[in-house]
């Protein structure tokens, strides 16, 4: 496990894992959201998010966390190890909740500079959704990787815990 990716639900912990993870393997973690989203909310360009994961994948190893479905070819072909938190909507949604009132008015640690925390119902819905609308399509691009990859999905935050176990 050199270069992870992870993959999920808003709300499903990849950035938390991801940070974990990289202290625990002493690899760099790469947030797709502090690299994407510029000051007040501005998103970067798909061109820039493109060129910026072809720059990432080049390296020796890394962790990178973010859906962001237009572009995550670039990341899953160049990862050895995929984890998806395929974490149930409740569970994510009450943790948007929480990190809303945690972080809010606040810059997450995991988030772009000057992207303070806010109430967003199209993400909440979009959380919601998730299971619907973009879980099938991730199902069905894990199938497809390469035997040399490999697909851990991981489906409860007991899971999750058993997993991080595992590594350290």
């Amino acid at each position: 496990m050199r270069k992870i990716v992870l993959i999920g639900s808003g709300g499903a912990g990849k950035s938390i894992l991801a940070r974990q993870l990289g202290e625990v393997l002493k690899i760099d973690v790469y947030h797709l959201d502090a690299l994407f989203w510029k000051p007040n909310w501005v998103g970067v360009s798909k061109d820039d998010q493109r060129k910026i994961q072809n720059k990432l994948v080049e390296k020796e190893e890394w962790i990178i966390d973010g859906n962001y479905g237009g572009t995550m070819e670039i990341r899953l072909n160049a990862a050895d190890t995929i984890i998806f938190l395929d974490i149930h909507r409740t569970i994510c949604v009450y943790r948007v909740f929480k990190r809303i009132l945690q972080y809010r008015n606040k810059t997450r640690p995991d988030m772009g500079e000057g992207c303070k925390e806010r109430f967003d119902l199209d993400f909440l819905k979009w959380i919601w959704n998730y299971p619907k609308t973009k879980r099938p399509e991730i199902l069905k691009r894990l199938n497809q990787m390469s035997k040399g990859q490999r697909v851990i999905i991981l489906k409860s935050p007991k899971e999750v815990k058993q997993f991080l176990k595992k590594v350290e």
